[in-house]
């Protein structure tokens, strides 16, 4: 499923080319990749040596370890690179204050069970339900897409249709 928001200027933008990213997540990430490439190549590069000096690769259970992991590493930063290369900025302050976009953070109540929760809608690469990030692909996140405070959303998740309602949008 392919997933738009509205720009202020309100064209529809795809959100399947790009990777929306705070400025803070977007330096984290050129960090993590600078790390990777320089201390987690070096670090790599002397396990296969020690590996090797174990003596027959062909029967080196060591030296195959070492090689997957080395495989995993540039897999690794593969992806992030890729995150990279899509990466838009985005600036909260341009989307409209009243409506749940990209980077709200949302207060809602379940009315299943009365119990508030507080989100901040992100792109799926920066998801992470326990700091309360939920991706704006999730099936809450594409409820509250484009609501405001006071109207109530259905999201169908896994364990069947949960009902908010918006309390508050920051």
């Amino acid at each position: 499923m392919v997933i738009y928001f509205k720009q202020t200027n309100f064209e529809e933008i795809n959100l399947a080319n790009f990777v929306y990213l705070t400025k803070e997540r977007l330096i984290e990430i050129e960090n993590q990749v600078k790390e990777l490439k320089t201390n987690g190549r070096k670090e790599m590069a002397n396990t296969i040596a020690e590996a090797r000096s174990f003596g027959d690769l062909s029967e080196n259970a060591e030296y195959d370890a070492a090689k997957d992991a080395q495989g995993l590493l540039e897999l690794k930063i593969s992806k992030l690179e890729d995150i990279l290369s899509r990466a838009q900025v985005i600036d909260r302050s341009k989307f409209p204050k009243d409506e749940v976009h990209i980077l709200s953070k949302v207060v809602v109540k379940n009315l299943n069970n009365q119990k508030e929760f507080s989100y901040t809608l992100v792109s799926p690469e920066e998801a992470d339900f326990h700091q309360g990030k939920i991706a704006l692909t999730s099936p809450v996140g594409q409820a509250l897409m484009g609501k405001k405070i006071g109207e109530i959303v259905q999201a169908n998740v896994p364990a069947g249709t949960i009902n908010f309602e918006i309390l508050s949008i920051e």
